[in-house]
């Protein structure tokens, strides 16, 4: 080997003990932070001790500070919400729904009193405005065991399932009963009851009232099957009662309705269209007659 390449060898050796030097004295000066970042990114190694994350007392002060301040935050942001949801829910519900357990509410006294009432609507001399009472800083309408004009949903079932049992007897006496008759009369019964619901609840809505409890219409449009079960009655005893109690169920019912979507129902209508009530209520009275009629006959088809 030349002289001269010797002293070539010995300056690349010394660069690179210098490089390797540099090397290790910028790794040593680097803080701790960078050590935890990179101990964090990488997790911990085989045989590297962890870094030394022990903050400082002002960031834990900072830091605990500002986290219970976030915690606090939307705790209380979350449990405003919520409980203004629910109460926002809880209220609709009441408003549109009512309690169950105020429908059934009654006595012998009270289904005698609003049979006479549904089924001669002549001879109701008193008025057919509800009784309010303050409950909890409000009005509230008392229960029927209490007021003659409150709806109930007793009546409705009980009517319900009497007229289906004496549909049934009605098609037992003429020859035409058979096991799935019964199933068919109750849905045939359900629809003419939905679409009575579906009549008063459109005429309402049609006023720009919609916030009548919906357990009050489906009580008022079940009060039809009580006279329609007297019909039925009738017409078993005697085939030809058909042609004179029919309408007078009809003409009962309608005016029973009128009466109570006017004095009930309407009172929550804001509008001074009188003339338009009159139509409605009108409407109201005669499509008791087709509704009644077909309810009425009793058969195994849809049409008569």
């Amino acid at each position: 080997m030349t002289q001269s390449q010797q002293q070539r060898l010995v300056w690349i050796c010394t660069s690179l003990q210098r490089v390797i030097c540099l090397r290790h004295s910028f790794i040593h000066s680097l803080s701790p932070a960078f050590h935890k970042e990179m101990y964090d990114n990488l997790g911990a190694q085989p045989g590297v001790p962890p870094a030394n994350t022990q903050a400082t007392p002002f960031g834990n002060a900072f830091s605990g500070a500002s986290s219970g301040f976030i915690r606090g935050g939307l705790g209380a942001y979350g449990e405003k919400l919520l409980g203004s949801s629910s109460q926002y829910v809880q209220s609709n519900i009441s408003r549109y729904f009512s309690d169950p357990q105020y429908y059934f509410q009654v006595n012998d006294q009270y289904v005698r009193n609003k049979l006479k009432v549904v089924l001669l609507p002549f001879l109701h001399r008193g008025h057919w405005t509800r009784i309010t009472e303050p409950v909890g800083g409000r009005l509230s309408y008392k229960p029927p065991i209490y007021d003659i004009n409150a709806p109930d949903l007793y009546i409705p079932f009980m009517a319900f399932g009497t007229y289906v049992v004496l549909a049934g007897l009605s098609l037992g006496l003429q020859g035409r009963f058979c096991p799935e008759a019964l199933s068919w009369l109750f849905i045939k019964g359900l629809v003419g009851w939905f679409l009575q619901v579906s009549l008063l609840k459109m005429t309402l809505l049609s006023l720009g009232s919609g916030e009548a409890p919906l357990l009050d219409i489906v009580s008022y449009a079940g009060y039809a099957f009580a006279g329609l079960s007297i019909s039925l009655l009738g017409t078993i005893i005697w085939n030809y009662s058909y042609y004179f109690l029919m309408p007078w169920t009809c003409l009962c019912m309608g005016v029973f309705l009128v009466k109570t979507m006017k004095r009930v129902l309407f009172a929550e209508v804001r509008t001074s269209d009188s003339s338009r009530h009159h139509y409605l209520l009108l409407f109201i009275a005669l499509a008791q007659f087709p509704l009644l009629f077909w309810l009425g006959k009793i058969s195994l088809r849809w049409f008569f």
